[in-house]
């Protein structure tokens, strides 16, 4: 019975955050900080449930681990944010206001509708831009420092190199004439999925669950030591979508890492994707070249 009661905590807060973004009073869902704040609740609610019952003790979150996931998630939220609404959100609201683009049908959806277009969109987006970061030299070397994690926490889902932490944020909801309760519910059931999915908790869901969404089991295969192995399960909160394209696989790993699983320093991921410049520019000055990064084929 507790084991059945452990497995409904991820569809229990997923259906949660539906009926409460569903049932939110306007001034609350009229206000830009109203997701920010409900997803730093929900995430702060499953790095604690890491402490209730842990996956694997090597995963366990210390201070250093903290205090880095902390400062990327504070970065997602400023910088980032800012940068995908600047580059991307605003010119293509300027385009659709220019063409005279309008999707009134998408206003007359049931609420629930709404929000699995916008999961799907945006889930649909990142699947084949994940796909491209692990299939192309330069976009691998902005996502490889994401693979360079040597353990999973709830929020390690921010971490990695701000030029691809700016491409997995991009989408194409400006597009449409969305309701902003259903859009800010949607994004906030993808911040629950995808933080269960990298957060060292065993509250293994239903199968009905996990063929749908991402889970841990899922996502810490994609971070296996194998590169190989990386390359499968790209979906971040939609496993549903590797079922779709064949590159789903099945399996589980605790040791996780790239490059004989070398933890990087926030400066190295920052820096990662300029290491063949930088390898160039030491070597004419006659210094030794940093090691080489892996990329892809």
């Amino acid at each position: 019975m507790n084991k059945i009661m452990l497995s409904y905590v991820q569809p229990v807060m997923v259906a949660a955050v539906l009926l409460f973004w569903a049932f939110a009073p306007a001034a609350w869902t009229g206000s830009a900080w109203s997701i920010v704040i409900a997803t730093l609740a929900t995430t702060g609610m499953i790095q604690a449930l890491e402490w209730v019952n842990e996956r694997h003790s090597s995963w366990r979150l210390t201070w250093r681990e903290f205090f880095t996931d902390a400062f990327y998630v504070t970065l997602s939220y400023t910088v980032i944010a800012w940068a995908s609404k600047t580059l991307a959100d605003e010119p293509l609201t300027a385009l659709k206001h220019a063409l005279g683009i309008t999707t009134p049908w998408v206003v007359h959806l049931p609420f629930v509708f709404q929000v699995a277009l916008v999961i799907f969109l945006v889930e649909f987006g990142q699947y084949w831009m994940h796909r491209l970061m692990h299939n192309q030299a330069f976009f691998w070397s902005t996502h490889a420092p994401h693979h360079h994690l040597t353990q999973l926490n709830a929020m390690k889902g921010a971490v990695g190199n701000p030029i691809e932490l700016f491409l997995i944020s991009l989408s194409v909801l400006a597009l449409l004439d969305l309701p902003q309760p259903a859009m800010f519910c949607a994004l906030n059931v993808l911040a629950v999925v995808s933080t269960f999915a990298h957060a060292n908790t065993r509250f293994d869901p239903p199968r009905w669950y996990a063929f749908v969404f991402t889970t841990i089991q899922h996502h810490s295969l994609h971070h296996s030591v194998s590169y190989e192995a990386t390359r499968s399960n790209y979906g971040n909160s939609l496993i549903l979508l590797d079922r779709i394209f064949g590159t789903y696989s099945d399996g589980e790993a605790e040791i996780v890492g790239q490059d004989d699983r070398r933890r990087l320093s926030i400066g190295e991921q920052f820096l990662f994707p300029a290491r063949p410049l930088i390898a160039r520019l030491t070597a004419r000055r006659g210094q030794p070249a940093p090691e080489s990064a892996e990329v892809a084929a």
